[in-house]
């Protein structure tokens, strides 16, 4: 293998092997060239430059196929209505709010297994479709490779059948390089450097869902991503949306956010520098916050604000102010599944997640002064300072 991966002759090799050639975007080769000179900006051994070129082959050939079916079936009909999201900075809840609303049977949420293997249109295939297994074994491998991610998020022990936050409905468009597509790859998460484009990834996350909803019973969308920074994108993909916003105390945020992507790093990559990551974290959640509180959309009246505390005081209560708020009912056997589900799976079912807010005071930052900082966003939303060992 040569030196460095050619983004060209990968685009060409996916186009073989599908016999297709239309990306859905005309801009999609001048972007994934972007990704392709980052990944060989990493210094990686010809062993991790295979297995980065392997997994562009998978997404890029996914791609192709995705984009082959809305010619093969009448996917793009498919009407979204009225889908109900979960969004908060990360640690605070989103996903226990979101895996509660899913057990609920009136519901639809995104799967891994769909978007790992997103061609053909699940509704088109059968029962025992075989990227189920293929989604569970891929999610082994990342357990066994990342076994200290089950402390922070339990969830992945559904395999292939867990839940997706919406940003991985992008990783075939190259604009974000997370985890769950790039497990093999020894590279850290890519957090930034690639060209972003909101409108255009709400239009990939819309079409996932027609993907998906093709050929099954209609059901209610229930949804998870930080959707914070893209209001006015997301709100213009999907203006019948809800939009439930749970906040918490952003020094917990930061410090528990650091501990988690510290684990998952250290999986990949070998040992993390928790100083860096600590800094990195914490300007990553100083950016959230400031955007929250100077977006105007924030106030939309097509999102309800919830604070951490409540939630995790009372979760099935929470999912039932929601309902009301987007003008449903919770009913009787959707409450007994999201009951049952906090019963068969705490929180600390593989181990228990321990981290400590020292991780900022050993970056040199005084507790009372960040507080302090974030005094504003905490009297907006009522959150208060969270005491923990």
């Amino acid at each position: 293998m040569s030196a460095t991966l050619n983004a060209a002759d990968m685009l060409q090799r996916a186009q073989d092997a599908t016999g297709l050639t239309d990306y859905g975007d005309p801009t999609l080769p001048e972007r994934f060239a972007t990704a392709v000179d980052l990944l060989n900006g990493m210094g990686m051994d010809v062993d991790g430059r295979k297995r980065a070129e392997d997994v562009c082959h998978w997404l890029l050939t996914s791609r192709l196929e995705f984009f082959e079916d809305r010619k093969r079936y009448p996917v793009a009909d498919e009407v979204i209505e009225r889908p109900m999201f979960v969004t908060g900075e990360p640690r605070s809840g989103t996903t226990l709010m979101h895996a509660l609303m899913s057990v609920d049977p009136d519901a639809r949420a995104l799967r891994f297994w769909e978007v790992m293997y997103p061609s053909p249109p699940p509704g088109a295939s059968d029962d025992d479709d075989p990227r189920r297994a293929q989604s569970d074994a891929d999610w082994r491998e990342i357990n066994a490779k990342m076994p200290k991610w089950l402390h922070s998020h339990p969830y992945n022990d559904m395999l292939g059948n867990g839940l997706p936050e919406d940003e991985r409905t992008w990783a075939f468009d190259f604009r974000v390089m997370t985890p769950t597509a790039w497990w093999r790859v020894p590279m850290p998460t890519v957090v930034g450097g690639l060209p972003t484009d909101a409108a255009a990834q709400y239009r990939i996350h819309k079409a996932m869902l027609q993907q998906f909803q093709y050929g099954r019973s209609p059901k209610q969308w229930v949804l998870k991503g930080f959707h914070g920074f893209r209001l006015q994108e997301f709100f213009d993909c999907y203006p019948d949306a809800t939009l439930l916003w749970l906040h918490r105390d952003p020094v917990q945020v930061a410090a528990s956010r650091t501990m988690m992507m510290a684990d998952i790093a250290e999986g990949i990559v070998g040992a993390v520098d928790l100083q860096a990551a600590a800094k990195m974290h914490l300007e990553l959640t100083r950016a959230s916050i400031a955007n929250t509180m100077t977006n105007p959309l924030t106030d939309d009246p097509r999102i309800l604000h919830v604070r951490y505390t409540d939630f995790v005081a009372d979760p099935v209560g929470t999912v039932a102010r929601y309902y009301q708020f987007c003008g449903r009912t919770l009913r009787a056997d959707a409450e007994a599944e999201m009951r049952a589900y906090l019963k068969n799976n705490p929180g600390d079912r593989h181990g228990k997640f321990r981290y400590s807010t020292k991780l900022l005071t050993d970056i040199g930052e005084d507790l009372d002064a960040l507080h302090e900082e974030f005094r504003p966003f905490r009297e907006r939303f009522g959150v208060a300072v969270e005491k923990r060992d």
